[in-house]
């Protein structure tokens, strides 16, 4: 080999140095690396979803089943156990929790806490739902399938009727219908959904002279109607190339169609619907739901935007459409917003980007004092480059922005910069006795990688059980143990090589004896204090004599070392258990339940009566939901009540997020005695995933009755309790109702069975 070969291979450090040698040498590519994480993690924040909490999976879902007019024994045993007989062939069920009330059966399907894609599960279910059918009443209504989402609607809007005196629903009703499509037409937007809908009907009015001249009842102009509205299938002609459904044609599109409808009277003619009804396009009476924005009646929506947009782009899309859409509104109608989570996301993205540069401002401050300005400016620069690096990983690995993300960067804050500590320090040590600054990284790598990576893992597996933790509390608190892993590992990544590579070419080490003679008295003080940071002689020598007596008395230092964890495991149980905190926002919500049968107008006085409550505190707006819940306006309040006239929902806003704690203790305790009449619970939002009630007790049983019995007494029991608010028992509803005693002779003499004089009494309600 050459000479000039031999000087390549000396100086060429490549060739047996590692990568932060590497650096030393190649400054180029130490800055390119720093600008690739740059662009890598700049562009990751414009692009990730931003949103306030974590999306969950969608594992539960409630089926519903309407019976009219039969009690909670028939609505067991003739709906509830037929949909769940089929139900529980699906093994990927984790539970299935019914509740036969009067009049409705609600099935509640939970998945099994490993599924994580339950699109497919869920459309085998929808099957098992259909495969019931043949064997439900005919009395009974289509089961309604809706597996639940849980997150919040990103938008809830609200068309109000500003007129006074009755609201005309079916203004109302098309006006939302028509912000509903834009809405949906919107980039971005996933769903949206109506709330406080009354909904429309085809009222058909039978005159009963006519329809006695052509020897009809109403019952058998009710049959002929939906006997001519053919909306099964007729059928498949099957060829060898290809298959053809058939279909009736004979459909009702229009009212116009149910109009003139041909009805067959007793003597064969026909005449035309309209002929012998009146009919109209009407709003449901009485109401089977509603919404009001404080006193003015209003029908809101609520969007649903996709995981992957980000809101506030959204948000700004939203804003331009509902400003030009209240433009064209006619006299009578107002739009008012209900909900904005942008809003929410960015305060609340905002306080936790501030904690996390306060936490790096603070780290950097402790680095200067103990260390001196070189080191703070090398320490400090893990910073940056390991925050960019996680979130360029959680866009990889689709992990989006927000507070779990966020916060898991927070608690790593204190973690990422050990690596880098200690090899400043270390590099620091080895240029100060003499060392070359590749000599000094080659080193301090060579001696400390194996510490570091086996430091780096015990601590990712002790944050490991918090990622791999299964169900909802997983998703949703998995990402910051996901955050805290990813940055501890990028800092071991960097620590080894380009912060090493760094603090061998800025930190400077001056020879002692150059210091000393070179200032002196304050200057040299202060020049030393920036140059190494705080120092002080007496303290190292209070140290060593501590580690000296310690080691002549090993067993004393061990108790003394053991005591304070035990003292600590010893008062563990005397602090207050909450794994998830009240959430910091300036809404809560109130529900008022009646007994089961109440009206929805009755419902409504009771509202009037807590709106006169709430009028006494400093809240913003109320907003009512009857017969329904309210939109999901936070992410793990599940809106599950359907049809329940006796039940409403208020969506409050206080505008204030300090004093909504104290308003609410203060408004349960006045509602709960001026609306003794019926359940009023004034709740707060809180983290975590979702639940009916913080203490569930769940029976089983064959018997109904006794179910009953034994509800009401744990009821009862509960009630002394002093922090128990309220109390509920699913089976201690009961809807009052009238018997008709047939005399089966007389009805046979007139020609009439029990079964039809109940269909004639149905038609005359």
């Amino acid at each position: 080999m050459s000479p000039q070969g031999d000087r390549n291979l000396i100086n060429n450090p490549t060739n047996n140095r590692g990568w932060a040698t590497r650096l030393v040498y190649d400054r180029r590519m130490m800055v390119l690396i720093v600008l690739l994480v740059v662009v890598a993690g700049l562009s990751s924040v414009a692009i990730l979803p931003r949103m306030e909490d974590p999306v969950l999976s969608k594992r539960v879902a409630i089926v519903t089943t309407q019976l009219p007019g039969a009690d909670a024994t028939r609505v067991e045993a003739l709906v509830t156990e037929k949909i769940e007989d089929r139900l529980r062939e699906i093994e990927e069920i984790k539970e299935l929790r019914s509740q036969s009330r009067p009049g409705i059966s609600t099935i509640t399907i939970e998945l099994l806490d490993a599924i994580t894609r339950s699109d497919e599960v869920w459309s085998k279910i929808r099957g098992k739902i259909e495969d019931a059918l043949p064997f439900l009443p005919p009395q009974a209504s289509r089961p309604q399938f809706d597996d639940l989402e849980v997150r919040a609607f990103a938008r809830i809007v609200s068309v109000v009727w500003n007129e006074g005196g009755e609201p005309d629903f079916s203004v109302l009703r098309r006006t939302a219908k028509n912000l509903q499509d834009r809405l949906q037409s919107l980039r971005g937007t996933e769903t949206v959904d109506r709330f406080g809908d009354p909904g429309e009907e085809v009222l058909v009015k039978v005159d009963p002279q006519r329809a006695a001249a052509l020897g009809l009842s109403t019952e058998d102009i009710a049959a002929q109607l939906a006997a001519y509205d053919a909306k099964d299938a007729a059928g498949t002609v099957r060829g060898r190339d290809l298959n053809l459904a058939v279909q009736v044609g004979n459909q009702f599109y229009r009212m116009d169609d149910v109009a003139r409808a041909d009805i067959r009277g007793a003597d064969g003619r026909f005449v035309r619907l309209d002929q012998v009804a009146d009919v109209s396009l009407s709003t449901p009476q009485p109401l089977p739901r509603q919404a009001r924005h404080g006193d003015l009646p209003a029908i809101s929506l609520g969007v649903l935007i996709r995981p992957e947009v980000r809101i506030d782009q959204w948000s700004t899309a939203a804003d331009q459409l509902l400003a030009d859409f209240e433009k064209e509104l006619p006299a009578g109608l107002g739009l008012v917003e209900v909900m904005n989570q942008a809003g929410y996301v960015q305060v609340r993205l905002s306080s936790l980007v501030s904690n996390l540069a306060a936490g790096g401002l603070a780290v950097c401050v402790v680095i200067l004092v103990l260390m001196g300005w070189r080191s703070a400016i090398v320490v400090a620069s893990a910073l940056p480059l390991t925050i960019l690096t996680v979130l360029f990983a959680m866009r990889v690995l689709g992990v989006p922005v927000h507070q779990m993300s966020i916060t898991g960067l927070i608690i790593a804050l204190g973690l990422l910069i050990d690596n880098a500590i200690v090899m400043a320090d270390e590099v620091r040590s080895e240029l100060s006795e003499g060392q070359s600054p590749a000599d000094a990284v080659s080193n301090v790598v060579r001696r400390l990688a194996v510490p570091l990576l086996g430091s780096t893992l015990t601590t990712a597996f002790a944050f490991a059980p918090i990622a791999l933790m299964p169900g909802p509390a997983g998703e949703f608190v998995g990402s910051i143990a996901t955050s805290v892993i990813l940055a501890i590992f990028a800092s071991l990544v960097f620590s080894l090589t380009v912060i090493s590579a760094f603090a061998a070419l800025f930190i400077r080490v001056m020879p002692e004896r150059v210091a000393d003679h070179s200032r002196s008295g304050f200057v040299a003080s202060v020049s030393s204090f920036f140059q190494h940071g705080f120092t002080s002689n007496r303290l190292a020598i209070d140290y060593r004599k501590t580690l000296v007596t310690m080691f002549r008395h090993p067993k004393s230092a061990v108790s003394l070392a053991v005591v304070l964890p035990l003292a600590g495991f010893g008062v563990a149980p005397l602090l207050p258990e909450q794994f998830f905190p009240p959430a910091d926002r300036d809404q809560f919500h109130i529900e008022v339940e009646l007994e089961t049968g109440s009206s929805l107008a009755s419902t409504r006085r009771v509202a009037e009566r807590v709106d006169e409550v709430l009028a006494g505190e400093a809240i913003e707006q109320v907003d009512w939901y009857f017969g329904e819940s309210a939109p999901t306006f936070y992410y793990n309040i599940i809106a599950n009540r359907r049809g329940t006239p006796n039940f409403a929902q208020a969506i409050v806003r206080t505008g204030d997020t300090e004093k909504v704690g104290a308003m609410i203790r203060r408004l349960q305790t006045r509602l709960d005695r001026e609306v003794a009449d019926a359940r009023v619970l004034v709740r707060q939002l809180e983290q975590g995933p979702p639940f009916d009630a913080p203490i569930e007790i769940r029976l089983f049983g064959p018997d109904l009755d006794t179910l009953t019995s034994l509800g009401n007494r744990i009821r009862a029991v509960l009630a002394t309790v002093p922090q128990i608010t309220h109390t509920r028992s699913l089976l201690g509803e009961t809807l009052p109702k009238a018997t008709i005693d047939v005399d089966a002779q007389s009805a046979s003499l007139a020609g009439l069975t029990p079964r039809q004089i109940a269909d004639q009494v149905q038609m005359s309600l």
